[in-house]
């Protein structure tokens, strides 16, 4: 170790959970919220992906990054492990899917549970790994074979830990509800079963929570509207601590697979008695809300009701009849087309607010995998949101709002939606960034939503917008739920919480109890519920280790009582397994766009830049919106680096640069369905210089790499027509290119 490197940090003993990576190195994810610390290979034999461990900083690399050592492994992970059993030899084992766990596990003969050679099994460990020998275990449970249909799902939900099979209990009192709403039911109750609710969802929807109803109304002394946001009264059959709710707050939230949902509740109530089907009578809770000619909502009132939907519309279905109401789907709906009408005008005026509060609207690509009837993508097509989509959305938002206003008038404990504006740090990278590609805007130290809605504005028309949007969104934090109020930044409102999707959010369910225990003149208490797992206790070191700003004004508070404490603990859960819901949820989507790949090797496709990183390019395809690595010793003959502040990497010798937005034609190259990764590589008019037989073309190497460059700088010019930079390449790699690669995979993680 070089004496010039600053030591302080050395021996310096933390506490944190082990992330494996598939190279055989690992990190420490610390406590304290401090920056990972690298572990080499050798630490890495004792430990497994998720232990949770003692380590101490021994030495800085070249860099001066700290490399750490295991002092004391405190607690082994208790997440079983998904894996193929393999034969190798005579000896059992299972070659774990998450490659992050770096060994195979020992099985012995006796613990195979008569699974197969290659199929796709659980294990549970039964010996930790050593310094000098392999984890041991036994199989729990034969999920199958790695090609049957739906198995990327059986796999990430035990990789994830999804509760994905509801209790004895749960399902026997799901059994005993009833079918349909009784007379007894009704009691105290408004009837608004002549009152034309309807509800408007995806065509592939199965339960609706939400049905709305508007009409015009006289607002003081001007016009506007009364807007009935109607949600269906899942409280009135969930009752606290009962068995179904304690299997509701385990799972927290309904997780979404293509062709597959998990729900929060069993069928009978998600799809069934709480779902506002089709003319049928079902209970709801009822946001009531008078709305002004400017969006402004003056007066609300919250009541428990018995509806009857009128129309279960589609989102497609109403755009048409908004658009033509004399068309072919209008002509089938005559009785509701004056309520929509009427719903799309709030909606306009609800728009209006929005633009006078600032909020962030930026517009993303969305998009939805289409399988065939084996479970394999079809296609993948991108979700077009239309006028229908942002109706709900906004009498949804103003549902929401009046739900936050109304425990926050009342002083009752709740969970709040809320999103915090960025962090400093994050603030000054965006700042340099907005400098460095030349935008008249920025961002003051405390910035408003506002701000990022003016630059997003300003630059929309841009050849580098999707790069600035990228950037802007990139500056945000995470949006969580918890019982203090810190407002929604991104939607820009002083309170925020949610209220409309009790089928499939534990948090909504909550604020439905709160508001009920209010209209009643009572106190809502937590149950005594399970004690939440990993996610939650990982996101809880998360949060607790954030370092909140001077111009925040952190108040010092006195010690929470039990019941803030249980709030606490409830929103960390539900933020927690939220996470959990989408991560899991973007595993099987990468699952099986690999899959979809491997059929695609070797073809080529026109793409976007999406990411810059320090090891390469991630580009996203045109036509099937997949995304992949252009790996940094793929961009050409010369060396690379990553410019931070302009997110982009430029070549050292030709100057080319690839930023998010650029434009660039790729081949698929390789395809890793274990690791769920896909790589690229560029395709350039350089690559003509050699023939397909390997043979060199006419000309040395060096005059082929001159030329190559000559035809780069031209196309920065923009003489290709569309001025897109495309590198040279055709020339001997440096052997810096291979160096560079090799420290770039500790990066990589």
């Amino acid at each position: 170790m070089k004496n010039s490197v600053h030591t302080s940090g050395l021996l310096e003993e933390f506490v944190g959970t082990v992330s494996g990576h598939r190279d055989g190195h690992g990190f420490v994810q610390r406590d304290d919220g401090s920056p990972d610390i690298f572990l080499p290979p050798n630490e890495m034999r004792a430990v497994l992906h998720r232990d949770r461990v003692k380590a101490r900083v021994v030495r800085l690399d070249r860099k001066g990054r700290p490399e750490g050592r295991v002092v004391e492994i405190l607690e082994r992970s208790k997440q079983p492990i998904i894996g193929r059993l393999l034969q190798e030899s005579g000896v059992w084992l299972v070659a774990p899917e998450d490659k992050r766990y770096g060994q195979d596990v020992l099985i012995n003969k006796g613990a195979t549970a008569k699974a197969m050679v290659g199929q796709v099994v659980v294990v549970e460990l039964t010996e930790p790994p050593s310094l000098y020998g392999q984890p041991v275990g036994r199989i729990k449970e034969v999920l199958g074979e790695v090609d049957d249909p739906g198995m990327e799902i059986e796999i990430a939900v035990r990789k994830y830990g999804v509760p994905h099979e509801f209790s004895d209990a749960c399902l026997a009192m799901a059994r005993s509800l009833p079918d349909k709403v009784r007379p007894e039911d009704k009691k105290g109750r408004v009837d608004l079963t002549d009152v034309p609710l309807v509800t408007i969802d995806g065509e592939d929807a199965r339960d609706f929570d939400d049905a709305v109803y508007c009409e015009p109304a006289k607002v003081g002394k001007g016009k506007g509207w009364r807007l009935l946001v109607a949600i269906a009264d899942v409280s009135n059959y969930v009752e606290t601590g009962s068995a179904i709710d304690v299997d509701a707050y385990d799972r927290a939230t309904s997780v979404y697979f293509p062709r597959r949902v998990i729900p929060m509740l069993p069928e009978k109530l998600s799809n069934g008695l709480c779902s506002l089907n089709p003319d049928v009578e079902r209970l709801c809770m009822v946001c009531d809300m008078l709305i002004s000619a400017s969006g402004d909502v003056e007066a609300y009132q919250f009541y428990p009701a018995v509806m009857f939907s009128h129309a279960r519309f589609t989102y497609t279905e109403v755009a048409a009849i908004l658009s033509n109401t004399r068309g072919p789907e209008a002509a089938k709906r005559k009785d509701r087309i004056d309520d929509l009408l009427n719903l799309h005008d709030v909606y306009g005026a609800l728009l209006k607010a929005r633009h006078v509060r600032g909020a962030v609207d930026f517009e993303t690509t969305e998009t939805q995998i289409i399988c065939d009837e084996s479970g394999r993508i079809d296609k993948i097509i991108p979700r077009v949101r239309n006028d229908a989509h942002k109706l709900i959305e906004e009498a949804m938002l103003a549902a929401n709002v009046c739900s936050a206003d109304f425990i926050l008038q009342s002083k009752h404990p709740g969970l709040f939606r809320v999103h915090e504006g960025p962090s400093a740090m994050k603030i000054d990278v965006l700042r340099g960034y907005l400098k460095a590609t030349g935008v008249g805007l920025t961002v003051g130290d405390n910035p408003k939503p506002a701000e990022f809605q003016a630059i997003a504005e300003a630059t929309k028309e841009r050849p580098d917008a999707q790069q600035i949007h990228s950037m802007l969104l990139r500056s945000m934090s995470q949006a969580v739920y918890t019982p203090d109020n810190n407002g929604h930044f991104g939607l820009a409102f002083d309170a925020y919480t949610h209220f409309t999707s009790p089928i499939r959010r534990y948090p909504d369910l909550l604020v439905h109890r709160v508001i009920k225990a209010i209209l009643l003149k009572r106190k809502y208490t937590l149950p005594t519920l399970p004690t939440p797992g990993e996610a939650h206790a990982k996101l809880a070191r998360r949060l607790a280790s954030r370092v909140r700003e001077p111009e925040n004004k952190l108040v010092v508070k006195t010690k929470p009582t039990p019941d803030q404490q249980a709030w606490e603990a409830a929103g960390l859960h539900c933020s927690a397994n939220e996470r959990r819901a989408d991560e899991a949820s973007r595993d099987v989507e990468a699952w099986l766009k690999c899959k979809y790949m491997r059929e695609h090797l070797g073809e080529e496709y026109g793409g976007v830049v999406t990411s810059a990183t320090g090891f390469g390019l991630f580009v996203t395809l045109d036509a099937m919106y997949v995304e992949g690595l252009v790996h940094i010793t793929e961009l050409g003959g010369e060396y690379f680096r990553f410019d931070e502040m302009r997110q982009e990497l430029r070549g050292e010798r030709t100057g080319i640069r690839y930023g998010i937005g650029s434009r660039v034609r790729i081949q698929v190259s390789r395809v890793d369905l274990d690791g769920r990764k896909i790589d690229f590589r560029l395709v350039r008019e350089a690559d003509e210089l050699l023939p397909r037989n390997g043979k060199e073309a006419s000309g040395s190497p060096i005059q082929n790499f001159k030329s190559a460059v000559k035809k780069a700088f031209t196309k920065i010019g923009g003489k290709d027509g569309r001025g897109e930079p495309k590198p040279a390449s055709g020339a001997p790699r440096k052997s810096g290119d291979k160096k560079a690669a090799a420290k770039s995979r500790r990066s990589r993680k």
